[in-house]
């Protein structure tokens, strides 16, 4: 657990969580992402439209297990009426979003400034 919790800074702003991983969240293993999306959702649980922006500028790359996360965290937020958006993504990360079609889902912005005023709008 401690590997997971080393891997993710939690901020609060108002109603809103900002979610910072690590550059660490790149080697995340499989059998973490349910501890991991737990961290994640546990400060959720108390909200009644839990609004949560993921800020990856200090991720490089990610692969198929943080993106297993994001989408556990999304169904997670969908089934209590909050919202998920990303922030600080890179160029490599952005094409990955694009290819598997998940910039659909999420809205993506430039600066965390940008996607809480989003979130609080």
């Amino acid at each position: 657990m401690s590997e997971v919790l080393d891997t993710f800074e939690i901020e609060w702003h108002g109603n809103t969580v900002v979610v910072i991983p690590a550059p660490s969240v790149e080697s995340l293993q499989w059998d973490l992402v349910e501890q991991a999306a737990d961290v994640v959702m546990e400060p959720l649980a108390t909200q009644d439209v839990p609004m949560v922006v993921f800020d990856l500028t200090r991720v490089s790359y990610f692969g198929s297990v943080f993106l297993a996360l994001l989408l556990r965290c999304h169904k997670f937020l969908k089934r209590r009426g909050g919202e998920l958006v990303l922030c600080g993504v890179n160029e490599l990360a952005r094409d990955l979003l694009k290819i598997t079609a998940l910039d659909t889902i999420w809205a993506i912005y430039d600066t965390r400034q940008e996607a809480m005023q989003a979130v609080d709008s």
